[in-house]
């Protein structure tokens, strides 16, 4: 069980697999007002950058899920690394359909809400391990301004113009859902840039070392065309942010 290998090789280097800088991401820490021993819920937790950090800093407890064999190494030495490794652990295992066997005060999934089929699915997936009155996490993209062209948005990684909404649909759609929205801290342009170009010094390392693999005609495809697809279209068209959202 693993994520596709593409993804391993091109965010090896990674530890925040999101367009979010570790600044943005000690900002959510803060802003959740998190207690000492709060227990939290992380499904699609990568390299372990968000739990790692918050138990150190806020003294919170919790639990990582994530299908990547790769990332959830990486998310075990970095909790050695950080001193947690008492109060964090890391589950290799598909994180759909994950419940936690104790309720917890925060229940997040931030970037992967394919794991229930879309952002309805995941917020319910997240609900049954949630404490009542705790807080749901949700990390999702949305048009910064909306593509002109259905080419556009494929430009940007996406399916139609209609796979995301602008930030305004996107925080009325959590309402909808029966849900407040109580924070949120949003990705900048730079946010993005070190989480995409970050890529690309590992593509190239990775080809010198690899030149033989079955995929090291992809990986220089990619390593070709990333940089300018990424500057066109989802520098320009795509937002992304972290929603905490509470039950009405």
């Amino acid at each position: 069980m693993d994520i596709p290998r593409i993804f391993n090789i091109t965010e090896s280097a990674h530890r925040i697999h999101n367009p979010i800088t570790p600044e943005k991401l000690a900002t959510l820490g803060a802003a959740l007002r998190l207690e000492p021993g709060a227990r939290l819920l992380d499904l699609g937790s990568g390299s372990g950058e968000m739990l790692c950090t918050w138990a150190r800093d806020h003294g919170v407890i919790g639990t990582g899920v994530d299908m990547s064999q790769l990332f959830s190494e990486q998310a075990k030495r970095r909790a050695v690394e950080l001193g947690v490794a008492d109060q964090v652990r890391f589950i290799h295992a598909d994180a759909a359909g994950y419940v936690a066997d104790e309720k917890v005060d925060v229940a997040a999934c931030v970037g992967a809400t394919w794991i229930g089929g879309g952002v309805a699915g995941t917020i319910e997936l997240l609900t049954r391990s949630l404490h009542t009155g705790g807080i749901i996490l949700i990390g999702e993209p949305y048009w910064r301004q909306l593509p002109p062209t259905e080419e556009v948005a494929k430009g940007c990684l996406a399916n139609s113009i209609s796979d995301f909404l602008m930030l305004p649909e996107l925080l009325a759609s959590f309402g909808r859902l029966g849900y407040d929205v109580v924070e949120m801290v949003l990705a900048d342009q730079d946010g993005w840039d070190r989480y995409e170009a970050a890529k690309w010094l590992t593509m190239r390392r990775w080809l010198e070392a690899n030149p033989g693999d079955e995929l090291a005609n992809e990986v220089r495809t990619k390593l070709t065309t990333e940089p300018e697809r990424y500057a066109a279209f989802t520098r320009e068209y795509l937002g992304w942010g972290v929603f905490a959202l509470m039950q009405r």
